[in-house]
């Protein structure tokens, strides 16, 4: 039995993919998991479940919603898990590697560890990693305040994961590559790394003029809608291309140099 949250919340038995029924329970469930079998105060639980009108039994519907979701869980389970109820809170007993989320976050890890030495494999586990989602994270569940910041966290996670994956197709020469930058550019226009990314892979094919196009555009728009400059580092990439610096270029060494890759969140 394996848990999703990298999407609508359920779970998947022998390849199918179960939800569970009832909103309450869907809710639990996904608390209880981002939590990585740490205890949940019940008093947490309340907020998430019912917000700040909570019936009158708590308290009685709290137990029932936990002893509804462990009978579901133990019919698909294999022993692999275990809904546990303390005086002050409940937790849920599992294998880490039997969450989506745990999952992805230790593929990104080890394609980050693997982008200087073997860019290959870095990307092939980018793939991996990024081919668990199934669309935005506790989709159905991020009403309350932990899934919510959950949700928010996994969905930065995913998209510094796609700029890594963007940026080892750059360095391979991905034909790919430019046309999917410039559609992270327009949904992420105030991503500098992606406009940093996408000026290179135009100069590095011959079409300068729209790598200093992209840089202007970006700063206007930054000027115009925000107030501010681009960073000093994009603004330095700019002055490299105008002036069609041999760090442009794509060479080997330049190429594992910049950008900066995105720190880990945790």
């Amino acid at each position: 039995m394996k848990f999703k949250v990298l999407g609508s919340v359920g779970v998947e038995v022998d390849g199918r993919f179960h939800s569970i029924r009832g909103g309450h329970q869907r809710v639990l469930l996904a608390v209880l998991l981002v939590n990585g079998g740490r205890l949940v105060a019940a008093e947490e639980l309340y907020t998430e479940l019912w917000g700040d009108r909570p019936p009158v039994t708590v308290e009685n519907a709290l137990q029932a919603h936990v002893s509804r979701l462990r009978r579901t869980l133990h019919g698909w389970s294999d022993g692999g898990c275990a809904l546990i109820s303390r005086s002050t809170g409940y937790s849920l007993e599992f294998a880490a590697e039997d969450l989506d989320m745990n999952v992805f976050r230790r593929g990104v890890a080890q394609a980050r560890a693997a982008m200087a030495p073997d860019p290959a494999r870095a990307a092939h586990l980018l793939s991996g990693a990024m081919g668990l989602w199934r669309g935005a994270p506790l989709q159905d569940v991020a009403g309350g305040l932990i899934c919510q910041s959950v949700a928010v966290q996994l969905a930065e996670e995913h998209l510094a994961a796609t700029e890594d994956k963007l940026w080892l197709d750059l360095e391979r020469e991905v034909p790919s590559a430019i046309g999917e930058l410039k559609r992270m550019s327009i949904v992420h226009p105030w991503r500098e790394r992606v406009t940093e990314m996408l000026m290179l892979a135009l100069y590095r094919c011959g079409r300068q003029a729209e790598a200093i196009e992209t840089y202007h555009a970006a700063r206007a728009r930054m000027v115009a809608e925000l107030g501010t400059e681009p960073s000093p580092q994009l603004k330095e990439r700019f002055l490299e291309i105008l002036n069609q610096s041999p760090a442009c270029a794509g060479t080997a060494a330049n190429r594992t140099a910049r950008p900066a890759l995105a720190p880990e969140l945790v």
